[in-house]
This record gives C-alpha cells, sequence and structure tokens, in this order.
C-alpha cells in the first residue's frame, strides 16, 4: 500500500485472505478515489466510466461498490444509482461518537499490555503529525492526523477494531469534505495529543479517554463552524478521478 495515503483504504479495510479477489481490489481503489476528493462528496458513480478504466466488468464493480455502501461510504438510491455519501449535521456527532468508542476501547488495551513498542510506534506516528504540521499542506497534514488514529487502533492488537476503525477514518473525511466552506484542516497540533501520549505511557487509561474525548468535541466544533480555528485549506477542484487498471496477476 503506497504510503501517500493512510493504510484504512488499503488493505486494512478488507477482510485479510491469501490473496485479493478483483472485487477487493476495485473496493480498494473506490476508496482510494473517495478518500483523495476525486470521488466528490454527493457525486454519483459513474459505472461505465469506472469499469472501463479499471479494466474490469460492471458486475464486480457493483459488488464491490455495495461493499462500501455497507460501510456507509457510498449511498444507493432506488432509480438513481450509487452515490458517495455527504455527512454533516448531527451525523457528524455520531461518526466522533463511533471513533470514541472504538478508540477508547483502544487505549484501554493498550494501557494494560504496557508494551514499549506499541508507545513507540505511536509517538512515531505523532511525530510524523507534528512534521506534516510544520508545513502548508493539508492533505498531509489531514493525512498524518488520521494515520495515527488509525495506529492507535491497531496498537491493541485487534483486526475486528482495526476494520471498524478503517471504515470510520473514511467516514471521517468524507466528513472533511462536507463541510460547506471546503475541506481544511487545523493548522496546529492540538495539545491533546501529548496528553494521551502521557497518558499511555502512564497507563492511565481513564486520562487517555479523556483526552480523546475533549479531541473529538473540538473536532466536531470545528466542523461544524462553531469554533475559530486557525486552519490550513486545499482545493478539491484540481483532483482528477482516475482508475488504474486492476492487475489481473494479483487476483487470487
Amino acid at each position: 500500500m503506497p504510503r501517500d495515503l493512510p493504510r484504512s483504504v488499503g488493505r486494512a479495510a478488507v477482510l485479510r485472505v491469501p490473496r485479493l479477489s478483483t472485487v477487493d481490489l476495485i473496493a480498494i481503489e473506490l476508496r482510494k478515489a473517495i478518500f483523495s476528493g476525486a470521488l466528490s462528496v454527493g457525486a454519483s458513480l459513474g459505472e461505465v466510466e469506472i469499469s472501463a478504466q479499471l479494466g474490469v466488468s460492471r458486475s464486480p464493480l457493483r459488488e464491490a461498490a455495495q461493499r462500501l455502501v455497507q460501510e456507509g461510504i457510498l449511498v444507493a438510491v432506488p432509480g438513481r444509482g450509487m452515490s458517495v455519501a455527504v455527512i454533516e449535521g448531527e451525523q457528524i456527532d455520531d461518526v466522533y461518537e463511533m471513533r470514541l468508542a472504538v478508540e477508547a476501547q483502544a487505549v484501554r488495551r493498550i494501557t494494560r499490555a504496557g508494551s514499549t513498542e506499541t508507545l513507540e510506534a505511536i509517538t512515531r506516528a505523532f511525530d510524523e503529525l507534528v512534521t506534516a504540521s510544520e508545513g502548508d499542506d493539508a492533505r498531509a497534514i489531514g493525512d498524518a492526523d488520521l494515520e495515527f488514529h488509525q495506529v492507535l487502533v491497531d496498537a491493541a492488537g485487534s483486526d475486528r477494531m482495526t476494520r471498524a476503525m478503517a471504515t470510520l477514518i473514511m467516514q471521517t473525511r468524507i466528513v472533511s469534505f462536507s463541510v460547506a466552506e471546503g475541506y481544511s484542516v487545523r493548522r496546529s497540533v492540538s495539545p491533546t495529543y501529548r496528553t494521551l501520549l502521557d497518558a499511555l505511557a502512564a497507563a492511565d487509561a481513564g486520562a487517555a479517554v479523556d483526552a480523546l474525548e475533549q479531541q473529538f468535541a473540538d473536532a466536531v466544533s470545528r466542523l461544524r463552524g462553531d469554533a475559530d480555528v486557525d486552519t490550513v485549506e486545499v482545493d478539491l477542484e484540481d483532483e482528477v478521478q482516475v482508475f488504474q487498471p486492476i492487475d489481473p496477476t494479483s487476483v487470487g
């Protein structure tokens, strides 16, 4: 999986099998396009064009798209086909409440395990977020932020939690794309990240969960336009929807 996108749009989001099927690979390509904004929120899924670019028939494309419908990434409207989901209003709170449930349980497992290697991996992800935030690339900052949270959940050692978080990461990105003012990210790293790391190091699950809860409350407030925070914006109009053909030799 290329490192220009968080792993949540790749293999972490599909069932672990020895070889990926054509449907698996199509689903990954669709997630990449949605995550990057090449398939914009609310946009219809152009089956003919996409299947031609991928070099596949429309049948496996539809099967892959149905998976994303189940994940809340695409929506199906009778008589109108499928389109990329729009997540706004009270749905924003719902996404972050689900994230809190998953990530809170992750930090409980992490603090119980007390693994030095795990804490080092999470700290490295934090350092990458800090480095990205020193620049003006909104996409890099946003990707590093989401990657930090994916690494946090991965550290809990649960495949089911990893897959659940992968879906929530995708939904979080769609939330950011659904904001009327356009996609933007917080310029500075919230102090709640350092508080979270300190709590993990001290094996204080309660303090770690409190840090996550405050972090998510701040994020929801910003996304709903209720907080004045310095942000970095990105122009999604430059994104071009181009799908690479599926490599037959990679299909199981």
